[in-house]
């Protein structure tokens, strides 16, 4: 029998599709038709090969550790501590700003069914609540975050997949008229690609928690493949159906999904939709708020942080870093819109992604290394991978990689002041 206090296979793929599958499918569908058109499908389908590549990458490394960290194990044990650290100040920055981003997005769905929540007063009241309402429920422990966690990703997949199901019957051809638009630019598909790429990512954050998981260097790479093959097939299915039935009152739908089961499901098809919203977008503030904190921790037990961000309360949920994180994100939350936090959550993503593609070449070379998954085609999808990478980061504004990767600068004296303090407690232990 496995261990209650552990997440299982299938609750670690409910938590991958639940980290995944959140804010962006149900908002960023009438954005990518206003940027693309029709065409925007293809972007979704670029997105997810490039994903599907980075994914086999984090698998093959997933195989190896079964320690809290993720991207920042992986970027430490090939790279060294300065890029450990780096990659992993930046996992947390990350990590702030995506659950800023989707405490934004629960109230931006909620606008639709509740007018109220667009008042500045009522929005921020909102936010912080489900930032601070989380902190505390994750403070009780793995089990009960597991049951959330499941019951939530449950309830979003229901209204989708009723979506798909039925929706699928009222696509008119016509609405995909141009499919291959003729004044495609570079900038417009990158800047596209950018926009959607932040409905796929989290996929990373499934790893984060290992030491909280049954067997993670068999279940992890596993469930990671499968999480991201299961999202992605949902997300453009979800992009056709809206774009079939819609048209071209997709590009100006602030909430395309819900108003795209208007049409086919009538007005309690659009409200089961909107609920199915919000309990989606509730489930991935829930999953950012039991990964975040294990991203702190595992800084925190390298020295890299202070020590005290690790200790743990009687339910053995790490409680200084849930308030720590908690404290740091409210802010985050309510400096910006949901568009803008998405696309600089998008961004600063790349800054773990491309480490650990790189990672997978250097640590196959490392002798007693050995991962239950390789990636096939020896280095050609990791270099691929971030090859595709930064040729998305330079159609970014300016603006964009400025708050996306700016963490990257404030972390180099960061880690010089942590080691310093680190040698200097060391230096009086040994006194």
């Amino acid at each position: 029998m496995g261990d209650k206090k552990k997440l299982g296979f299938w609750s670690i793929i409910l938590l991958g599709i639940n980290g995944v599958i959140g804010t962006g499918i149900f908002l960023l569908p009438g954005k990518a038709m206003k940027l693309m058109g029709p065409g925007s499908i293809w972007v979704y389908f670029f997105d997810m090969l490039l994903v599907m590549a980075m994914t086999l990458c984090f698998a093959e490394v997933a195989g190896i550790f079964n320690k809290n960290g993720g991207p920042y194990v992986y970027a430490k044990e090939a790279f060294g501590e300065f890029i450990g650290f780096e990659v992993g100040i930046m996992k947390l920055v990350i990590g702030m700003i995506a659950w800023a981003t989707f405490a934004v997005g629960f109230t931006t769905a909620l606008t639709s069914i509740w007018p109220a929540a667009s008042n500045t007063l009522v929005k921020n009241s909102i936010q912080i609540g489900i930032i601070v309402g989380l902190s505390i429920i994750n403070m009780l422990g793995v089990n009960f975050a597991k049951h959330l966690n499941n019951i939530m990703t449950i309830g979003k997949l229901v209204p989708l997949i009723l979506f798909v199901a039925v929706g699928i019957f009222f696509i008119k051809g016509g609405n995909f008229t141009p499919m291959f638009p003729t004044k495609v630019t570079t900038s417009s598909f990158g800047a596209t690609a950018i926009l959607i790429f932040f409905a796929f990512t989290g996929f990373e954050s499934i790893a984060v928690a290992a030491e909280d998981m049954e067997n993670p260097k068999k279940n992890l790479p596993l469930a990671i493949l499968l999480t991201m093959l299961l999202v992605s097939v949902i997300y453009i299915l979800v992009q056709a159906v809206s774009i079939g039935t819609l048209g071209v009152k997709l590009a100006s739908s602030t909430t395309p999904v819900a108003d795209s089961a208007s049409i086919f499901l009538g007005g309690f098809g659009g409200l089961l939709v909107t609920i199915g919203t919000l309990v989606s977008i509730g489930g991935i503030n829930a999953a950012e708020s039991f990964i975040l904190p294990r991203s702190a921790v595992a800084l925190a037990e390298d020295g890299l942080l202070p020590r005290s961000i690790a200790k743990k309360n009687k339910a053995g949920t790490p409680y200084i870093a849930i308030v720590l994180v908690a404290v740091l994100t409210i802010p985050i939350a309510l400096s910006g819109s949901f568009t803008q936090l998405a696309a600089i959550s998008a961004i600063s993503r790349f800054a773990q992604y491309i480490p650990t593609c790189l990672a997978v070449i250097v640590l196959r070379k490392r002798p007693g290394l050995e991962s239950t998954f390789r990636v096939p085609f020896g280095p050609v999808l990791p270099i691929l991978s971030v090859g595709i990478s930064c040729w998305l980061l330079t159609q970014a504004t300016k603006v964009q990689i400025i708050w996306g990767l700016g963490a990257l600068i404030i972390g180099i004296p960061l880690y010089f002041i942590m080691k310093k303090g680190s040698k200097s407690v060391e230096n009086n232990e040994t006194c």
